[in-house]
Formats: structure tokens, sequence, C-alpha cells
């Protein structure tokens, strides 16, 4: 057996031999020693200097408010009014209009004039998200009703979920909430155009300057309503047929307007009713709890223009729209 030699002190030569070459200048575990990132006594070291204070995030300065805007295809005046952190009431004040006015694209609208400004609001918060309601996004083409089929919910649910009118416009890019908790399905598929009403005794009836406008504007509004171009077609025969295009101050029994609303059966005033805004308006979307508009009317999609104008007007003479079922489609090619 080997005999480890000890020094005086009772250490082991071969320990002692080893402990010098360990701490030998250069060496590896000298390195370690020098390197290790913890002091001998056991205790971390303190950073020289406390680490930075993170710095807020910057907070966009709020849009300049222009003193006009010009409206562009799409926009609604509440969206303008938000995008602007504006009152709607205001706007719509400082351009004289109501809540049933429509805006076309290429209008100016005021927003800001000096001390007559509209004032300024915070953006509300949005509300908390209802368990039971899903969202969907409007795209071109659709109608409060469509969506409500598509949904298997009712228009007058939307219209409650969303703080919306029988008169409420809504837009490509909308985004509103649908009741009921079911998923959101997809756009319905366009029904193939109709064929054109064969040319019959009646040829296409020209428009003069008042009845281009007021045909213009129907157009103009069932467009802001996402209404097809049947749609379109059913109005500007029902027009046709209830006044020949002109807005009238009589009738028949107390019928006024463009499309012959009679205040009795709960269209409006007469003054409302010979509104040509208005009274569009309230053919596409009836008058709440009141009429039914065309909108309202399930189905109207397959029916014939006569027809699905006829649910709507309930005239004495249900099949005389279709005489006018040609003269429209041309109309709206041409509009």
């Amino acid at each position: 057996m080997a005999v480890i030699r000890k020094t005086s002190m009772g250490i082991p030569l071969a320990l002692v031999a080893a402990l010098a070459t360990a701490f030998q200048p250069g060496s590896a575990a000298t390195a370690d020693v020098r390197t290790s990132p913890e002091p001998l006594d056991g205790h971390r070291s303190l950073p020289a200097q406390p680490p930075a204070a993170p710095q807020p995030a910057s907070v966009p300065a709020a849009a300049t408010v222009p003193t006009t805007y010009t409206v562009a295809s799409g926009d609604t005046v509440s969206g303008i009014a938000a995008r602007f952190g504006l009152d709607v009431k205001a706007v719509l004040a400082a351009n004289g209009l109501g809540w049933s006015s429509v805006i076309y694209p290429g209008q100016s609208l005021v927003l800001s004039t000096g001390s007559d400004a509209a004032p300024s609001l915070a953006p509300a918060p949005a509300p908390a998200p209802n368990a039971a309601e899903r969202s969907y996004t409007v795209v071109a083409g659709d109608t409060l009703i469509g969506i409500a089929k598509a949904h298997g919910t009712t228009v007058s649910s939307i219209l409650a979920a969303n703080g919306l009118t029988r008169s409420s416009i809504i837009y490509p890019g909308q985004i509103i909430a649908i009741p009921g908790g079911e998923a959101a399905a997809p756009a319905p598929t366009p029904a193939p155009a109709r064929a054109p009403a064969p040319a019959g005794s009646d040829a296409t009836t020209p428009l003069t300057a008042e009845m281009h406008a007021n045909a213009a504007l129907i157009v103009a509004i069932g467009r802001s309503l996402g209404v097809s171009d049947q749609g379109l077609v059913i109005a500007l025969a029902a027009a046709m047929q209830e006044s020949g295009l002109r807005n009238l101050d009589h009738g028949h029994a107390d019928s006024v307007g463009i499309f012959q609303q009679r205040p009795s059966q709960g269209w409006g005033s007469p003054e409302q009713i010979q509104d040509a805004t208005y009274s569009s308006t309230a053919f596409f979307v009836g008058v709440t709890g009141k009429t039914r508009g065309l909108l309202d009317i399930s189905g109207w999609q397959d029916m014939s223009v006569t027809d699905a104008a006829q649910a709507v007007q309930i005239s004495a003479y249900p099949d005389a729209y279709a005489r006018w079922e040609q003269s429209a489609r041309v109309w709206l090619s041409e509009l």
C-alpha cells in the first residue's frame, strides 16, 4: 500500500501540490473565481444603476376637425361624427338635417365653424359584449330583413340590439350585433338577375326632369339601405303607377306624395309624406309599428314586381304595377 506523506501540519503533500497547481496565475480555476457572477461572501451584488422606468406610450393626438367634410360612398352622419369626436346631433343641426335625412357621396357637410363648431365628445366606451350575441359585418347588398332571416332572428330584435330604428341606414363594413347567439352565416349568394319583362304594347316611358329627379332620389335611398336592383325596380314601378313619379299634394282619399301613402293608414303626417326622402325611405322600411315596407315583406325577392309592390301599397288595382316593370328596368340602367 502506498504511504501518503504528510506535512508538519498534517495536510497530505499530494493535496498541497494540487492546491498549488490550481491557484497558479492564469489557471482555469483562477479564471473561474475571477469571473464568477456571485461574490465570495454568498450575497448577490447590486447593479451599478437601477433600471430605467418604462416610458408611457405616446397618445395619438385627436384628429383635427375640418371646417367641412365631403361625403364618401358608405359614409353615415354618425360615422363621420365619431371619426372627428363630434356630437351627432350637433352635426345634424349644423347642416339642417334630421335623423331620417339621407346624405350622398360628394355632399359637403359643415363640421366646424369657429365658435359654432359642433361640440367634441369623448368616445363612449364600447358596450360589454353579450354572451348571447354575435357580431356580423355588413356586406354590399345586405338588408336587415335578409340578415335577420340568415341568423334566425327578427328585424325588430336586431334594431333593438343595435339601437337602430326602421329609418336607420346600414352600410358595407358596419359591424352589428346579432341577438340569439347563433354563429354568423355567410352572406347569401345573390339570386341570378331576372330577365327583363318582354316588350309589350307599352314602350319605355321617357322621364321628364321632375320624374328623373324623383327616380334618382328613390334609387339613391334604396342603394343607401342596401336594396338590390330588383327592389329598386319594384319601387320605381310602384311610384310610377301611384303618382307618375311626381310628388303630388293630392290623390285618392287622403293619399299624397310620390307613393300616394295615406296619413290615415299610419304612413305619417301629410307634411312628412310629401317629403320625398321620407316617403321613399318609408316605402323600403315602413313606419315602425304602423306600416310594413318592402324589406319587411317575407320573400319579396322571389315575388313578381307587381306582387311585391302590392304587398307594400295594398292597392285596389293589384296588377297595375306590372305594366311599368320594363320602363323601371330601363330607368335604373340609365340612373
